[in-house]
């Protein structure tokens, strides 16, 4: 258990930030006044996202491996943290869809049929939805982790000693 430690932590950290955004994007009112620009805006999260997964790595680094870090061990690391961060995301949803912010499934339902992006409330309704956003949620942990790893760890990773 010691040695997932960090990989927890970190888990819990990207969680709680990634709750902490919905509440931003609520106060801000992209669920509500401004849902036009949540589809971008909600973007931009991937900018505390990378940077929290390099703050991970670099703990891993520093403190388990003594500063001495291979690619394919920080690439477990990375692996590890966000299988946990994809286990904590259908709660984060839960959190956010029923106490953060219940009112965004139904604006983003009425909006979205004004827009015309779906014909019917039914079509929206099956788009927008806590168990869509939990699967694709989950999902997307996974797929961003593992590629946010793979490119992190070429820059986090100790360099061979060149001879």
């Amino acid at each position: 258990m010691n040695s997932i430690r960090i990989e927890i932590k970190w888990a819990v950290l990207f969680t709680l930030m990634g709750l902490l955004w919905m509440v931003l994007e609520k106060l801000i009112g992209l669920h509500s006044t401004y849902i036009d620009y949540h589809l971008y805006v909600t973007n931009l999260f991937a900018i505390p996202a990378i940077y929290m997964m390099v703050l991970a790595l670099k703990d891993k680094k520093k403190n388990f491996y003594n500063g001495q870090m291979s690619y394919s061990q920080g690439f477990v690391c990375g692996l590890i943290m966000t299988v946990f961060i994809a286990m904590l995301s259908p709660l984060a949803q839960w959190i956010t869809t029923f106490v953060i912010t219940p009112e965004y499934f139904p604006n983003v339902i009425k909006r979205s049929v004004e827009l015309g992006y779906y014909k019917t409330i039914s079509a929206a309704e099956a788009q927008f939805n806590y168990s869509n956003y939990a699967t694709q949620g989950a999902i997307g942990a996974l797929i961003m982790g593992i590629l946010t790893t793979a490119i992190a760890m070429v820059f986090i990773r100790t360099k061979k000693a060149k001879v």
